[in-house]
């Protein structure tokens, strides 16, 4: 694992074997301001698979954050351990005890593993843990507002390829339908798509098929990526569009919730190639980062009696309907990857915004 070669500012590694805490933090850039990117709790088969996955994770959240239009940079940290039977408070608390130790250059809040109710521990260890129950003044649930700004991407694709902003008549096939795939769902029926579902737990399917009836339920994602479909969303784990699964595709949009669902740097071009459009998946799930920014900088914002605004966070995510119509716009205009222009983007704005550091305040 080449940890000086990727670009990263920090890596950071955490252990305390009396809890049983095994961390790696990495902090990709702090060009825009303080790195922020959730805590993600995994059984990684070894240690260089956890350090790779918080590496590309962390660039993936710097370039989130910048395209997102907020000051700051991008981070991410994983715990090594299975939660549902290794996490406990002393883990969790041990942990935030690190994330503190960084003084601020790391903001932490959820990821998968990891809940509010966790992060309301680590919180009592850091000032810098974020997206805590809303008993705690926090934000609470963020894939909520995932969930919507992955569909403001996809009424965005659907106007950029079909003229119109709405998924009303489509087919929409989703890949995952926990809390960010669940919700989905729920803008999607109301919009008046027809929705196929899958996922590895029964659990999620049934509760999408009792709350919708008219949503209809595929065996595994290796049927679902050849359904016919206008749409398809990725929304459980990263990796999804490996070279089979572009191959087997019938959609012609390809817009979901997973972070890191590149199997590798040359997808995109196979998507082009098979003329399916692709938005790219830390821009449209950039939902729940901006939540996230809200509950910290609410009271400044002037929010009513101050604090965390979902209505005040929801009109900013909002926007992620024009910023992707402006990636997908200006990748036809330079023949290009809508991954590459998403990239191009966000890295001009940590270019021209990020060196106004180099121009000193008062202290």
């Amino acid at each position: 694992m080449d940890v000086f070669g990727s670009g990263a500012e920090q890596v950071v590694f955490c252990s305390d074997p009396a809890s049983g805490l095994r961390a790696v933090i990495a902090v990709h850039s702090t060009a825009l301001g303080p790195a922020l990117g959730g805590t993600r709790f995994h059984p990684y088969a070894s240690e260089d698979e956890a350090v790779a996955d918080a590496l590309r994770l962390a660039r993936a959240m710097t370039y989130k954050n910048s395209l997102a239009g907020l000051d700051l940079g991008g981070g991410k940290a994983v715990v090594i351990g299975d939660p549902r039977t290794d996490k406990t408070e002393a883990l969790l608390r041990a942990y935030g005890r690190f994330v503190e130790a960084l003084g601020g250059r790391y903001l932490t809040a959820c990821d998968v593993g990891t809940t509010n109710a966790d992060l309301d521990l680590v919180g009592r260890e850091t000032r810098f843990a974020h997206g805590r129950s809303e008993v705690y003044g926090g934000c609470g649930d963020s894939s909520v507002l995932t969930a919507f700004s992955v569909f403001q991407g996809m009424r965005a694709a659907a106007q950029h390829r079909w003229g119109e902003p709405t998924l009303s008549g489509r087919t929409v096939a989703v890949a995952g339908v926990g809390k960010v795939g669940g919700w989905l769902v729920d803008r999607l029926v109301a919009d008046g798509a027809d929705v196929l579902v899958t996922d590895v737990d029964p659990a999620a399917v049934q509760r999408v098929l009792t709350r919708h009836p008219g949503v209809e339920a595929v065996a595994d994602t290796a049927t679902l990526v050849r359904c016919p479909a206008d749409v398809y969303a990725p929304c459980a784990l990263g990796g999804a569009l490996d070279d089979a699964t572009v191959a087997a595709l019938q959609a012609e949009v390809v817009c979901g919730g997973a972070n890191n669902q590149l199997a590798h740097e040359g997808i995109p071009d196979r998507l082009t190639a098979r003329g399916i459009l692709y938005a790219p998946d830390y821009l449209v799930n950039a939902g729940g980062v901006i939540q996230v920014e809200d509950e910290r900088h609410g009271t400044s914002r002037g929010g009513p009696g101050g604090g965390f605004s979902f209505a005040r966070a929801e009109a900013r995510a909002a926007g992620i309907y024009d910023t992707a119509l402006r990636v997908f716009q200006r990748a036809d205009a330079e023949g290009v990857s809508p991954a590459v222009t998403a990239d191009r983007m966000a890295e001009e704005r940590i270019a021209s915004v990020g060196r106004l550091t180099q121009i000193r305040l008062p202290h």
